[in-house]
């Protein structure tokens, strides 16, 4: 069991600290994804037909392997967690944009109807009535892209050790110490598996009118109500 944590040298990490890494390098693209999908949900569903365009784009995005989008930055940001994670930011697209733009569809017109006519704007109205209406689509989509980036990572191996985790892949076949290989793939697994459930547990805590079972019901579409303060209920 001591092989299966003794992490070479040469990776400048413990196991405790390849985490870490891993974690860092996986959670901030998607978290900068999101950011990017929020105002491009908002034109997209304000605006329908800017819609097919950006979901054409970021699917282009997806389909340039993660090598060759290394190629081009590598001049610019080096063999850097930057490398890594800008592609790892725009493949997150193909999964926040369509989950954010559905959610935000999904509103009943009444409630947006009943949001305009208290004054809401429409940048009040996205973030205070729809998003909140949408959020088990988003919180599906956090989920598909989360567990996408966790396991990308591990790809920037190829790139002077920037794959956390990924790097005792390579390890395992320089040193032929297999153990590394499975000690990598078991801890992204259980790291994936581990950022799903707190997943789950935000979605419950911010949609407690779902059941548990995630599938919403339709008579209770629920027409949040909105209060004169403007929280949603």
């Amino acid at each position: 069991m001591t092989g299966f944590f003794d992490i070479p040298s040469d990776l400048q990490h413990s196991w405790a600290g390849l985490i870490g890494l891993h974690m860092r390098e996986a959670l901030l693209p998607v978290a900068a994804g999101l950011f990017l999908a929020l105002p491009v949900a908002q034109l997209c569903g304000r605006f329908r037909w800017l819609y097919p365009p950006v979901l054409g784009l970021t699917t282009v995005l997806y389909a340039v392997p993660s090598l060759a989008f290394f190629v081009v930055l590598i001049d610019y940001t080096g063999q850097t967690e930057l490398t890594v994670m800008i592609p790892l930011a725009l493949y997150s697209l193909v999964v926040l944009v369509p989950a954010l733009v559905d959610g935000v569809r999904s509103v009943p017109d009444e409630t947006l109807a009943a949001a305009t006519a208290m004054g809401f704007g429409p940048v009040r109205r996205y973030l205070q009535v729809q998003l909140p209406i949408a959020a088990p689509a988003v919180i599906a989509g956090l989920r598909v892209a989360t567990a996408s980036s966790i396991s990308l990572v591990s790809v920037g191996a190829l790139i002077g050790n920037q794959g956390a985790l990924g790097n005792l892949l390579a390890a395992a076949q320089k040193y032929d110490r297999p153990e590394l290989a499975v000690n990598a793939v078991v801890t992204m697994a259980v790291l994936a598996i581990l950022c799903d459930v707190l997943l789950v547990g935000l979605r419950m805590l911010l949609t407690p009118w779902m059941p548990r079972g995630g599938t919403r019901t339709k008579p209770v579409a629920r027409r949040a109500e909105i209060t004169p303060e403007g929280a949603v209920r």
